[in-house]
């Protein structure tokens, strides 16, 4: 037996909220978790990711692509509510660009499928005021290794504080191969390394970036950090590198080198929407230096990579 959708306050109108209630009502009836609801689509062939599940029953976003709602039917089903009931509250496409864009911002931990070991490693440090700084823009370099290993990532940021007293940002790594050794991170302008948490089981570390002072609303700062291995020999990854974002940046730029002596035999970019996980792909040159870079404009939120390939002569 289908449940009918709860009665909406405004149902005489597509209020801008009725979606976004209407589903976490529908949620709250099922008994349901967002995990068990992602698995349970999954069963059907339809892939939501948590976060957006998550976000749509927050309004933060909706879903507005076709494969967001096609999945619409399939969850109406999950959630036991009568069909079209959903689809029928969103109303008109909310206009995109910059405002609305803005206006989300992702929990740090949404962005890895595994979320509970990076809240409980969070926990352990202080990011209060990192939902007060946008990142207006990024320059994250990586250096390979001729071993095929990672020697160091440095990280230049520009950030605004949108109130005053902003002090701190944060930042997690995952070392992707369990195991591996840490990295040291050093600060280089602007800032100093406050507390650092590690979770050698999941293999994340997480550390405060302290600012060299407390900024006013308005108020802009560059800081560099960098991430150095040790070696060599130097610790092999996966062969790739994520910057993960939870709100829109407006610049972002990758930059890869490798030792001329041991080049990859190919290389792409590819970027992760994280309301309908939805991959874009583009190959990415390596000249005879070694170099490679990426740049994304308006990326965000979500995950952009660099992943390579090496020659099959070498393991």
């Amino acid at each position: 037996m289908r449940r009918p959708l709860p009665a909406h306050p405004a149902a005489d109108s597509l209020a801008a909220d009725a979606f976004p209630t209407a589903l976490r009502t529908a949620i709250q009836a099922s008994g349901l978790s967002l995990d068990r609801i992602q698995y349970r689509l999954r069963a059907r062939g339809v892939s939501v990711s948590v976060t957006a599940l998550s976000y749509w029953q927050s309004g933060r976003r909706r879903p507005e692509r076709a494969e967001s709602l096609a999945a619409l039917g399939h969850l109406e089903s999950v959630l036991g509510v009568a069909p079209g009931s959903l689809i029928a509250l969103l109303g008109p496409p909310r206009p995109r660009g910059r405002v609305q864009r803005e206006s989300s911002r992702l929990p740090i931990e949404a962005l890895w499928s595994e979320r509970e070991p990076v809240s409980k490693l969070l926990k352990r440090i202080d990011f209060t005021t990192e939902t007060a700084l946008t990142k207006l823009s990024q320059h994250d370099r990586m250096d390979v290794a001729v071993d095929r290993g990672e020697k160091r990532i440095s990280v230049r940021q520009v950030l605004r504080a949108e109130r005053d007293g902003v002090d701190r940002t944060v930042m997690v790594y995952d070392l992707e191969r369990i195991g591996r050794p840490f990295p040291e991170i050093t600060a280089h302008q602007s800032c100093r390394i406050g507390r650092v948490a590690r979770d050698e089981a999941a293999g994340l570390i997480a550390a405060e970036i302290l600012l060299d002072a407390p900024l006013a609303r308005g108020d802009t700062t560059i800081v560099e950090y960098a991430l150095a291995h040790p070696g060599p020999p130097y610790s092999r990854g996966d062969d790739s590198y994520c910057r993960k974002f939870t709100t829109p940046v407006r610049e972002f730029v990758l930059e890869l080198r490798f030792d001329p002596r041991a080049l990859p035999a190919y290389c792409e970019l590819y970027s992760v929407d994280p309301e309908d996980q939805k991959t874009t792909r583009r190959k990415v040159e390596v000249n005879a230096a070694g170099e490679a870079h990426a740049v994304a404009l308006d990326f965000g939120p979500g995950t952009f990579c660099v992943r390579w390939d090496w020659p099959r002569d070498r393991g």
